[in-house]
């Protein structure tokens, strides 16, 4: 139902403003389609809201300002959100466009990375995130999926505001966000911060050192438990050829990132006091 729902809107003007001509993606929380935003004249990505979010004014409010916390973030490494608003039955969030692929797309594609192409894309991913966190905000949702890659090269983190906005809004203890890459306070109900979001950036580069994920199970809450309870195994014992320990950058790893992000894949970010900003 939802892509018959969806697929009405191409051809359509949202808002008087915002020409719908392709769709690019559909998720859990909403349809993101290509358009032009005819008052400036500019490609902008549409992210519309799928009816369970749409429908809930609490969302919507708690949408709003959240949105207006991330526009009024501007960083070579973060997908600029430039509009939100409702036009009838249709919530959307405007995002700057970002014309390439996603860091999920690389991972399907090649499996694990060399480490140095490895660090070279994380490397942007923590610039951002820690322009964020200065900025007092949290992404909460950090995965392959919402690390975009141009076509001429630049690295963004996208999707602020509506994924904050959703947890912001899920009752405590939900297990709100890709399982995979859940930071074990999350898990616990408790409040996200930096370091949620770094830890779900170790995570990620895990996966993008060995090609695989550090835990697996047959249902969602297993994995969730294993955050928690496990310790993540270094990426060594993964893929053998990896160095054990990185000490300088021979193997394009910088020290500063395994400093920030390596370090707090580990259950003691949990109590650790320390910031996780880069």
């Amino acid at each position: 139902m939802q892509e018959q729902v969806s697929d009405q809107l191409l051809g359509s003007l949202v808002d008087g403003r915002y020409l719908v001509r392709s769709r690019l993606a559909n998720g859990g929380m909403s349809t993101v389609y290509l358009a032009t935003d005819e008052r400036l004249d500019r490609d902008v990505a549409l992210k519309v809201l799928h009816p369970h979010l749409a429908n809930d004014q609490n969302f919507l409010d708690r949408l709003q300002r959240e949105a207006r916390a991330a526009a009024s973030l501007s960083h070579p490494h973060v997908v600029g959100v430039l509009d939100q608003g409702q036009d009838g039955h249709i919530a959307y969030i405007v995002m700057e466009y970002i014309k390439g692929h996603t860091l999920r797309d690389v991972l399907n594609e090649k499996a694990a990375l060399p480490p140095r192409l490895a660090f070279a894309l994380i490397d942007p991913v923590i610039e951002g995130l820690a322009a964020a966190h200065a900025a007092g905000l949290i992404h909460r949702d950090v995965k392959p999926e919402n690390v975009l890659i141009a076509d001429d090269g630049r690295i963004k983190v996208g999707d602020f505001g509506l994924a904050r906005a959703v947890t912001a809004t899920t009752s405590t203890g939900a297990l709100i966000g890709t399982v995979a890459y859940l930071a074990p306070e999350l898990v616990l109900g408790k409040a996200a911060d930096a370091r949620s979001d770094i830890y779900s950036t170790g995570i990620m580069l895990y996966e993008m050192l060995t090609g695989g994920q550090p835990y697996a199970g047959d249902v969602p809450i297993q994995v969730a438990y294993q955050h928690v309870n496990a310790a993540v195994a270094p990426p060594s014992l993964a893929v053998p050829a990896l160095p054990r320990t990185w000490t300088n950058s021979s193997s394009g790893a910088p020290p500063r990132i395994l400093k920030s992000v390596l370090w707090t894949v580990r259950r003691s970010c949990l109590n650790c006091g320390t910031s996780a900003q880069p």
